[in-house]
């Protein structure tokens, strides 16, 4: 599997080539953004992004690379504000790993991603819920419509533009809409049952889904427990 680094600090880069080695990844090191948007063209697997770059802010080098590409993003960052993370994950970004790290988390997360983004459905289709209109190729919820098939959401017929992980997100809610569903058991089932991170990256991709819906009441929280999908007043009578 090919890697593209794009970080600037060698003491980083260095030791962080040298053990995904190890784990049997191959790494191209770029040490600026715009050598990172133009090793793109090298067709990488995956790309490892730092934040924190000499020549362009690492958010733009995302918002470049998701502009011309698909390809998996993990984001890099000493950057401990909440705001960059979920910038970052509504650009694009399919996840962050906040320095210092250890080359084993990082593999995990890589793995994850690439499970996650490889095309196969991370769950089952789902049984039909009562009251929910499906078929093989879309679930309809209200004015939503899920397509696992070929994994688009559109809302009022417009397509929602949705990263690798928040349409799982979306997709493991609406297996069975109005349930709530555990912190534990999302961080399990859409992300990794080894997920070494915090589970902060929960909240900022339901922020970001939130956002991309237009309402947050399609995602409710249930305090203290987890999340739930429900479909707002409004949209269901439409």
């Amino acid at each position: 599997m090919r890697l593209l680094l794009i970080e600037d600090d060698d003491r980083i880069a260095g030791p962080l080539t040298e053990g995904l080695g190890r784990y049997g990844f191959t790494v191209d090191h770029v040490r600026t953004g715009a050598a990172g948007l133009a090793g793109t063209a090298g067709s990488p697997d995956l790309v490892l992004l730092d934040l924190g770059l000499p020549d362009m802010d690492g958010l733009d080098v995302c918002r470049g690379l998701r502009a011309g590409s698909a390809v998996p993003i993990i984001m890099i960052t000493a950057r401990g504000d909440e705001a960059d993370r979920i910038v970052g994950l509504e650009l694009g970004a399919d996840d962050y790993l906040a320095k210092p790290f250890g080359v084993r988390e990082l593999v995990a997360r890589i793995r994850a991603v690439t499970r996650r983004t490889s095309g196969a459905l991370p769950f089952p289709a789902p049984a039909q819920p009562a009251g929910v209109a499906q078929s093989p190729a879309a679930q309809t919820l209200g004015a939503l419509e899920i397509s696992r098939r070929t994994r688009q959401v559109h809302l009022k017929g417009t397509e929602i533009p949705l990263t690798p992980r928040e349409f799982d997100l979306l997709a493991y809610l609406a297996e069975d809409p109005g349930t709530v569903y555990s912190r534990q058991q999302i961080m399990d089932t859409v992300w990794d049952p080894h997920f070494f991170g915090p589970t902060k990256t929960l909240d900022a991709h339901v922020a970001a889904l939130r956002r991309k819906l237009g309402d947050p009441a399609w995602v409710t929280t249930a305090r203290g427990v987890g999340f739930r999908l429900t479909t707002p007043a409004a949209e269901a009578h439409e």
